[in-house]
């Protein structure tokens, strides 16, 4: 799996209103133009609300 640039990811997430679910966030990175190793990485997420960015962040340092 591809790293994520956390900045990069943080411009895909922006406008998400936290706490949000997977499915948000997904559909708030595809609105703002993440590439396939973005939504790939986002959808192996663990189902569950994120009180924000740092949330992400960890789960997506576990993957790798």
């Amino acid at each position: 799996m591809a790293l994520i640039n956390p900045i990069q990811l943080q411009k895909f997430l922006k406008g998400i209103n936290y706490p949000a679910d997977k499915n948000t966030i997904m559909e708030t990175a595809k609105r703002n133009g993440a590439d396939q190793n973005v939504m790939n990485t986002l959808g192996n997420l663990p189902e569950r609300e994120y009180g924000g960015p740092v949330g992400i962040s960890e789960e997506i340092g576990k993957m790798e």
